[in-house]
């Protein structure tokens, strides 16, 4: 069927030779076109037929579907005509509307009459819960009555002066106005007892209280009875106020302003058995020399009247305790400010000590008020009074002492001494630091070693030293102070010691050291505060002071001080010997030279560290380090030499040459390592060993040195012997090695076996 979707060209039926582009067609090429589109017309047709032919069952099944789908269209439009004339002549739709809508009305009808049941038992609940508590209060029942005027106060949502809700009903605004009225002639009973229950008599200077109250009637109302009501009704601080203002009035003020010591005298009258009346009485003394009185006397005298609140007004117990000291503490503390405590302010450094006991009693009174619940744990209005005094003074101090640390830092340049650094390297290798520098050296306190340090960071511990001894005999707010200044102290060497020096610790010199022995030295000492004076701080502070975390960082930062010494060291060595240039070519002289000088400088910095090491660093330290710094410089010297393809008799001996003038160049300081003594004069125990276990290349280089004009069969044994593998040697080592000196012969084959065949790795 393509022939059907593709355009006809009419030109593609003339012949190319009938027809020009250029001319129109002739009435006998049109006849001829016409001819051969009938011939095409009918070949098309044909094969139209033939594709009709062959898909006959697929048009035929397409025509039955069409045909089914004509007709489901024309039932269910029938169906729909149906049920139009069905629901046009019986129009139930609209009757069910109706009875749902019907059914809705009842039932909301029906919810409307039970809420309004509902609202009517409830309010006639509240109504009769009002009663009944009115009827408490009448008989004196005001603990019941207090409890159901708590409850109906929740029940009526009764917040303050509030206006009425919008949309409540009218009566719930006539039941709050009712319960008002209910709860201020409960809070006026109870506030008629309380004046009862507590009088004041001036002339006698005496107050009074009454355990069995009377009012309106009512008798035999216990006080503590009366409290529980004002307490459940939710009225304690209306019900006290007018007591606790008396009380301040005629009881804790004069006590307070009394310039003579003041005693009181309690006394119990009972009735039947029982306790009716509890008195307090003021006694003033006339004795002159309780003028002036002092802390004790001001501070007993006002304890002993809060215990009898605490006893007979309280009744010992700790919530109306709290309500009470609310309502009196804020007036008391300003009078015991006022009339003691401000006039007994030091007014000289030198009277903080004597201040300490009106500090301390002043602590142990507001403890004994806590005790009895007269004031909350976080009331110290008195004592944070006298520590403002303490504090000031110690702050001051320690801004002082923060000042001299950091001007000590600042102002310390880290240069000891000089000495004659003419003298040769040897004369160096049995003095100790304490014959060098004796004024700035130090014991270190947990090691049998000494050290030299800084000026700053001797007086830096003196500093530290001198404060921690004043900790010992301060107050507790005061020692805490002097402490973290003493820590502070300390941290600021960290801060501002390598910064000042910074460039200093770039470098290899003597104040990179100084400050590793600094940082040694500090880390020891703080170690040993807390042994020294943390036994004779105030008691208070001595769980919260610590100084062993300050230790790890001066560790730390010592080792990484030393640490950076070495890698410089390392770095300067390992330039030194690239100027060797693998020590290639020995045997020419110019070659010869360059590796010689790369030696020379080698030897030079390694003399310039031992001068520079020896007489600061301890002997452990010295002798560790330098071994780290040998073995770094031996390791890559025998390394660049073994790795050497090809040498030549000569080379060998020129070789082996450098070797040994780099060893005995060497040699004082390989001796100084050897007889490394502690500062006291007796071999250090961590220095005994041996250097050739210290720095395990030393051997395997002088080894090396020997192999250089070893016969192949004499190598070849000692590689058989293990002597080689003692020294630190590999198989492949010691073949390269054969490979490079001697020529190809069935000898060097036959020990190259042997080598590889009796190899230990």
């Amino acid at each position: 069927m393509d022939v059907l979707f593709n355009s006809i060209d009419v030109r593609d039926l003339l012949s190319s030779h009938d027809l020009d582009d250029s001319s129109p067609l002739s009435a006998p090429d049109l006849r001829l076109l016409i001819d051969r589109l009938q011939i095409h017309s009918l070949h098309i047709k044909s094969k139209v037929h033939d594709y009709i032919l062959s898909h006959h069952a697929d048009f035929a099944s397409l025509f039955a579907q069409c045909s089914d789908a004509v007709s489901a269209s024309h039932r269910l439009s029938d169906h729909l005509s149906d049920l139009l004339r069905l629901t046009s002549d019986h129009p139930i739709d609209v009757e069910i509307r109706d009875a749902t809508a019907e059914i809705g009305r009842k039932r909301k009808e029906a919810r409307e009459k039970r809420e309004v049941l509902e609202l009517v038992r409830v309010v006639l609940e509240l109504s009769e819960e009002l009663r009944a508590a009115r009827e408490d209060v009448r008989a004196g029942r005001v603990v019941e009555a207090a409890e159901k005027v708590r409850g109906l106060k929740v029940a009526l949502r009764v917040r303050g002066d509030a206006e009425e809700e919008e949309g409540e009903p009218v009566v719930y605004g006539l039941l709050r106005k009712e319960w008002r009225e209910c709860f201020e002639e409960i809070q006026d009973l109870l506030a008629r007892f309380m004046e009862r229950a507590v009088q004041f008599q001036q002339q006698q200077n005496e107050v009074r209280v009454n355990y069995l109250l009377s009012s309106n009637g009512i008798d035999g109302v216990e006080l503590h009875t009366i409290l529980k009501a004002m307490e459940v009704v939710g009225i304690l601080d209306y019900g006290l106020v007018k007591v606790a203002d008396k009380m301040i009035k005629y009881v804790i003020a004069p006590a307070l302003k009394c310039q003579s010591h003041v005693s009181f005298a309690e006394e119990m009258n009972q009735e039947n058995g029982h306790v009716s009346e509890a008195i307090l009485r003021i006694v003033p003394s006339s004795d002159p020399k309780n003028k002036n009185v002092q802390g004790e006397s001001i501070f007993s005298a006002t304890i002993q009247i809060i215990k009898f609140i605490h006893r007979s007004l309280c009744l010992e117990n700790g919530a109306w305790m709290q309500y009470f000291g609310r309502l009196t503490w804020p007036r008391m503390s300003e009078l015991i400010i006022t009339n003691f405590l401000s006039k007994v302010v030091p007014d000289d450094a030198s009277k903080i000590a004597d201040f300490q006991r009106i500090i301390k009693l002043t602590s142990e009174f507001e403890t004994t008020l806590k005790e009895m619940m007269f004031i909350s744990n976080d009331e110290d209005r008195l004592s944070s009074f006298t520590d403002n005094i303490e504090v000031h003074f110690a702050s001051r101090k320690k801004v002082e002492i923060l000042a001299k640390a950091r001007n000590l830092l600042l102002q310390s340049d880290f240069i000891l001494p000089q000495q004659d650094h003419t003298r040769k390297v040897t004369e160096f290798k049995n003095v100790g630091a304490a014959q060098s520098f004796p004024d700035h050296v130090v014991d270190l306190l947990f090691s049998s070693e000494s050290c030299v340090v800084s000026k700053a960071a001797s007086q830096l511990m003196e500093l530290v030293h001198h404060t921690l001894k004043d900790v010992c005999l301060s107050s507790p707010r005061v020692a805490w102070e002097f402490y973290h200044a003493a820590r502070d102290a300390l941290l600021l060497y960290e801060a501002i010691v390598p910064v000042k020096q910074e460039r200093k610790l770039e470098g290899i010199n003597q104040v990179a050291v100084l400050i590793h022995n600094d940082c040694l030295y500090l880390s020891q000492e703080i170690l040993g505060l807390s042994f020294e004076y943390r036994s004779d701080f105030p008691s208070s502070i001595k769980e919260f002071t610590i100084f062993v975390d300050l230790a790890p960082r001066f560790q730390l930062m010592a080792e990484e001080i030393l640490q950076r010494q070495i890698q410089l060291v390392i770095y300067n060595l390992k330039e030194a010997i690239d100027g060797a240039d693998g020590f290639q070519n020995t045997h020419q002289i110019q070659q010869y030279e360059s590796a010689k000088f790369g030696i020379d400088q080698v030897v030079f910095i390694l003399e310039k560290v031992h001068i520079i090491w020896e007489p600061l660093l301890l002997p452990s330290t010295y002798k560790r380090s330098m071994c780290t710094v040998l073995e770094s410089v031996f390791c890559r010297m025998t390394k660049d030499i073994l790795q050497l393809d090809d040498m030549a008799a000569e080379e060998t001996i020129q070789l082996q040459r450098l070797i040994h003038l780099m060893l005995e160049s060497l040699s004082s300081l390989l001796n100084s390592l050897n007889t490394t003594t502690s500062q006291t004069g007796k071999s250090h125990e961590n220095l005994t060993c041996s250097l050739d276990y210290l720095v395990p290349s030393l051997g395997k280089i002088r080894k090396l040195a020997d192999l250089l004009d070893m016969p192949l069969k004499s190598i070849t044994e000692a590689w058989e012997s293990g002597e080689l593998v003692s020294c630190g040697f590999t198989s492949s080592e010691v073949e390269d090695f054969v490979r490079a000196i001697f020529t190809d012969s069935p000898l060097r084959r036959d020990c190259l076996w042997r080598i590889e065949s009796a190899s230990f790795y």
